[in-house]
């Protein structure tokens, strides 16, 4: 299998071209698009972006941002975790490991992942390894949370 490489993704009007060829289905959330379009910073290199390449073509693509752990709901002790948001592989590519080298690349920070699968992927994050979050809020978001742990850190129950 070739070298796959998930590269951070500059916050320019090139990519949001590119950003056109994925489709988003959830009416809950704002497309990647809209995310984009309202931090457009030109080359902005510390973009929560990250995608693959196949030659020039973006075929994989995922939001991932940095949480505080003042806001951590889901692991004991509160810490800070990332969200996956918005993983999506062109329909063309998928099947051949790009979603899971997206899953692997986030997972190379070693923090806790969390991450709100939209409908019919739930297969995919539980062979990555996400298990359901068991949490207490005082409402529900609306969101049926699956979360990751590295080694060592425990989920609140």
């Amino acid at each position: 299998m070739e070298h796959i490489k998930v590269e951070n993704l500059l916050v320019n009007y090139k990519t949001l071209e590119k950003f056109k060829r994925f489709k988003e289905y959830g009416n809950q959330e704002l497309t990647m698009m809209e995310d984009l379009q309202n931090n457009i910073i030109e080359n902005d290199s510390k973009s929560p972006f990250f995608g693959i390449y196949h030659g020039n073509n973006l075929i994989a693509r995922m939001s991932l941002y940095e949480v505080n752990k003042k806001y951590d709901y889901y692991f004991e002790p509160p810490q800070d975790y990332l969200t996956i948001w918005k993983l999506e592989v062109l329909p063309d590519y998928q099947g051949r490991g790009y979603g899971k080298a997206m899953v692997d690349f986030a997972k190379g920070f070693k923090l806790p992942i969390k991450t709100s699968p939209r409908i019919n992927s739930h297969g995919f994050w539980e062979k990555m390894g996400f298990v359901k979050a068991h949490y207490e809020m005082e409402r529900d978001l609306g969101e049926n949370p699956l979360i990751w742990l590295p080694d060592g850190v425990m989920e609140k129950s």
